[in-house]
């Protein structure tokens, strides 16, 4: 880690860390969420974790989703184990990806990038026969690519570390967008929480929330969903992941609209409380999410049966 957890605590509320180096995805976030502090490259999300709980730094920006990829799997699972770091705010970014390399490199064999990066430009790797290197982050791959590699990040890595641009907006999807968390301590997020609502600013909340159930078997989903449509309260993300070291359990986590103190969310978690599921808030901020987007019907996976569909589509696209 390159921040000392003993740095002052005046330091630190003006350090904001994320996932380096200069040039990443997660570093333009960093920029977006700029007022929370100076952006200091980190080199795992792991470190920016470790900085946000030891206090070395008062905030930390992590990538948790992607619309093209889904969840950030590392970064989901270490907020889901974090002690002391929650989620106070997000910022999402429009993602494009250009294919860079050393000026006048020829006979490119490989490209490298983030997995993430690499699954997001498949196609294009594949056209060009292309053996993919996964890389610790996007902008690590264009700051170490080598005379035969095609490295694959954000635009503005091609000024930060003088590179030829091959191509542009290379991904598979255009239209793909990253959603990042700001991390905080839960003892600072209370005092931010509070003040945030005391002044009214904030029109509507988002929670992030674990729930574990303790009792499994048929009908635990079905009972954790039925009683946020009892308490009306809309969910709009589930994904599960598996309870460490725990066959068979898992943990759902969950963002909802609204936040843990509305009467009606917390009526919720006292339902949930009360049969016998483990809570944890894994972030509350406020909700940035547009409401006049409307469902592109484009994006239904290939081969999808929709209503009104032909007898023959039904039959051969639901195998009945």
């Amino acid at each position: 880690m390159t921040v000392a957890a003993s740095e002052t605590a005046t330091t630190a509320a003006a350090r904001l860390a994320y996932l380096g180096p200069e040039g990443t995805f997660t570093h333009a976030a960093a920029l977006a969420l700029g007022e929370r502090g100076t952006p200091v490259p980190l080199a795992t999300v792991t470190d920016v974790y470790d900085a946000v709980a030891s206090g070395a730094v008062s905030t930390g920006v992590v990538a948790i989703e992607s619309s093209v990829e889904g969840y950030v799997v590392p970064s989901l699972d270490a907020i889901v184990a974090a002690r002391d770091v929650v989620a106070v705010d997000e910022v999402t970014l429009d993602i494009s990806f250009d294919a860079l390399t050393r000026p006048g490199a020829t006979d490119l064999t490989e490209v490298t990038a983030h997995p993430h990066g690499l699954a997001q430009c498949a196609a294009w790797i594949a056209a060009r026969g292309l053996r993919p290197v996964p890389a610790s982050s996007n902008a690590a791959a264009c700051r170490d690519v080598e005379p035969h590699q095609v490295a694959l990040g954000p635009s503005l890595c091609a000024e930060l570390y003088g590179l030829h641009t091959l191509a542009s907006a290379v991904q598979d999807f255009a239209g793909g967008r990253t959603r990042f968390l700001a991390l905080t301590r839960r003892d600072v997020a209370r005092a931010e929480l509070a003040a945030a609502r005391a002044s009214g600013a904030v029109a509507g909340w988002r929670t992030m929330l674990a729930i574990t159930p303790h009792v499994t078997g048929p009908g635990v989903l079905a009972r954790i969903t039925a009683a946020f449509g009892e308490r009306g309260v809309n969910m709009s993300s589930l994904i599960t992941r598996p309870l460490k070291a725990q066959e068979g359990t898992y943990v759902f986590v969950v963002t909802l609209d609204g936040a843990p103190w509305e009467p009606h969310v917390r009526t919720l978690l006292e339902q949930l409380l009360e049969a016998g599921d483990s809570l944890k808030t894994l972030g509350v901020f406020p909700d940035r999410t547009s409401s006049d987007a409307g469902f592109d019907d484009s994006r239904v996976p290939a081969a999808s049966v929709q209503r009104g569909a032909p007898a023959a589509d039904a039959d051969r696209g639901l195998l009945w």
